[in-house]
């Protein structure tokens, strides 16, 4: 392999969680946008987005914390997925199938997973 094919694969490497992780956190805050549909005031209205965030805000400090350590974005990406599969678990007692409930949650959880792991090669391919 040319050394400008392994610059090619490091910098698709690098790049790709962080624009995903980005992408990721879009659409997560997409889900906010249903406090428009109460009867809220303005700051009842603020607090319902803030409360709706939280996940989101959480991933955001994650991201700026792995930008120069991949190990944080890695560890942090993946115990988010795994805690949010465990709440669909939790909350199978609404009645839906345990099939359902982890198979609607990986949609939620599967990117999650997918850029720990990317963050994670990076780690091991900038260790060595």
């Amino acid at each position: 392999m040319t050394k400008a094919k392994r610059r090619k694969i490091g910098k698709f490497i690098y790049w790709t969680p962080r624009i995903l992780s980005t992408l990721f956190m879009l659409f997560l805050a997409l889900f906010s946008l249903d406090v428009f549909d109460g009867n809220y005031g303005f700051w009842e209205t603020i607090l319902a987005l803030f409360m709706h965030n939280i996940p989101v805000f959480i991933l955001a400090i994650i991201l700026w914390i792995s930008w120069k350590r991949e190990i944080v974005g890695g560890i942090g990406f993946i115990v988010a997925g795994l805690a949010y599969v465990i709440s669909a678990i939790i909350r199978m007692s609404t009645g839906l199938p345990w099939y359902l409930a982890i198979s609607w949650s990986l949609i939620i959880a599967g990117p999650a997973f997918l850029i720990g792991i990317l963050f994670l090669i990076n780690w091991f391919k900038k260790k060595k």
